[in-house]
């Protein structure tokens, strides 16, 4: 009975030995991937912030707050019809920044198409990559890190230039009881295109720069938290300046207009909401990356050494059991005395 415990034991032993590394390394690359139909809203605020007024001469104005409601959703159909061409599994994101004023009304909409790997996050490059309808060629990574990001630069685009630099790794941070890892990208002042949609009917990028020969320009210090092992952030704020000059801005003082400033930061409930979905999508990647085979490993290991501590002690009880006798021996041993005692009679 116990060489059969044994036996069962060694081979649940040697399927655990070759389940780990089998999770490990090849389960977990095709696994680990980004949902094609993810779906998240964020709001963000920049209070106490500058922000121009089309309906009052187009003049800065201080206003309490503005709001910007970004939309993410996953387009399933378009990620199949693209990974039919690029043989590999394809997110795409149409996502939308809907800018809002102080009264509720309507600042500008920036929608974007975002075409990556659903494993490494690297982009692809596809027809309908876009940033507010103009046809872009993203290098780096826009909106989420890789798995298991590293400790280091990574090339990074920016919607507003449509351009790609490096967003710097600055150290090792604490958000809301997670470990994260901080990361900044500062984009110099650089002229960029205007927003297709505008507050005021009749008033569009054509208009501004064609007709009056105002430009807009743009600088921005981002910064990230971002989760490790997802590589998603946490949090994100960005300090943002607008500013028109030339045209009709060229009377302002130094020849430029602020068409916004302000510190955009996630609201607070939604940053929470953030927060208990990374933490339950970390869980997820740690098990199939980590824990699960570290535990397999370990299981295994322990079902070998129970297995040869039970053929190891089935071996030696024969042994023991011989030089005490059995029954044979035992009357073996008694024979000739009877015998003798018979005799003698």
């Amino acid at each position: 009975m116990r060489r059969r415990a044994s036996l069962v034991l060694l081979a649940l032993a040697v399927f655990c030995a070759a389940l780990a590394p089998l999770l490990r390394w090849y389960a977990y690359p095709r696994l680990a991937k980004i949902p094609p139909n993810q779906y998240q809203e964020v709001v963000l605020e920049a209070k106490d912030a500058t922000l121009i007024d089309y309906f009052d001469g187009m003049k800065p104005k201080k206003v309490d707050k503005v709001t910007i409601v970004q939309t993410l959703k996953g387009n399933v159909e378009a990620s199949k019809e693209i990974e039919a061409s690029a043989g590999r599994d394809v997110v795409v994101w149409d996502t939308l920044s809907h800018i809002i004023g102080p009264d509720g009304k309507m600042v500008s909409q920036i929608p974007e198409r975002y075409i990556f790997d659903a494993h490494t996050q690297d982009p692809v490059h596809a027809t309908g990559e876009m940033v507010d309808g103009d046809a872009v060629r993203r290098e780096g990574i826009e909106f989420k890190w890789p798995f298991f990001t590293e400790p280091r630069d990574y090339l990074y685009f920016d919607a507003q230039t449509r351009t790609s630099s490096p967003i710097h790794y600055v150290g090792p941070r604490t958000f809301k009881g997670m470990d994260v890892y901080y990361f900044e990208q500062t984009v110099p002042w650089t002229k960029v295109a205007m927003p297709k949609k505008m507050p005021i009917e009749g008033i569009d990028p054509t208009t501004l720069e064609q007709t009056t020969g105002t430009s807009l320009w743009y600088t921005t210090k981002a910064m990230f938290w971002v989760d490790p092992v997802t590589g998603a952030p946490v949090n994100a704020e960005q300090e943002i300046q607008q500013e028109m000059r030339a045209g009709f801005a060229a009377s302002a003082p130094e020849g430029r207009l602020t068409a916004f400033a302000g510190h955009v930061k996630m609201r607070e409930d939604y940053s929470d909401h953030t927060v208990d979905l990374v933490k339950s999508n970390r869980a997820k990647v740690l098990a199939l990356h980590t824990y699960a085979p570290a535990g397999l490993a370990v299981g295994g290991s322990a079902l070998l050494a129970l297995a040869l501590w039970l053929e190891a002690r089935g071996r030696r009880r024969p042994a023991d059991g011989s030089d005490r006798g059995d029954g044979s021996d035992r009357a073996g041993a008694a024979g000739p005395a009877d015998g003798a005692g018979a005799f003698s009679a």
